[in-house]
């Protein structure tokens, strides 16, 4: 899928989530893109690469994933959740993000979308040491800002 049509397709959901959780949609948009390679590789219509722990109800799936420890990727099996579509994805990541105490601080005022793509890295959402970077790229490669009204 074109880089385009992508953000075409998910930008009401990343909107409407913004509205409701203050999850800049840019942020939104840039991190489905990064974690599905721009809705590429999206099983269980899941764009976002939320594991299912137990407190999650919902659907779940077992994939191949690569972490990062003390700085070097390792490839390891884990549970992931899974969504009937790309909607109930992006609604249950901002849901996720808003009810998770361990990403307050990113909540913590009005931050432009890359100041909250570093807080999220900050506050542990991803193992990748370049994962604020690249989200932060994406946004102005695409400029996604203009999706944050």
């Amino acid at each position: 899928m074109k880089p385009s049509d992508f953000i075409a397709k998910i930008s009401a959901a990343a909107c409407a989530a913004c509205t409701a959780s203050g999850i800049p949609a840019s942020v939104t948009i840039a991190q489905a893109a990064l974690e599905s390679g721009w809705g590429v590789h999206t099983p269980g219509n899941a764009l976002f690469g939320i594991k299912a722990t137990s407190n999650w109800h919902g659907a779940t799936q077992l994939l191949q994933t690569t972490e990062y420890v003390n700085g070097k990727p390792i490839r390891v099996k884990a549970a992931f959740r899974a969504y009937p579509d790309w909607d109930a994805s992006i609604a249950d990541r901002s849901a996720f993000l808003r009810g998770n105490p361990r990403y307050a601080p990113a909540f913590n005022g009005k931050l432009s979308a890359a100041d909250f793509a570093r807080q999220l890295q900050a506050c542990g959402y991803a193992t990748d040491p370049h994962y604020a970077d690249e989200l932060i790229s994406l946004i102005d490669q695409h400029n996604l800002t203009a999706l944050d009204t």
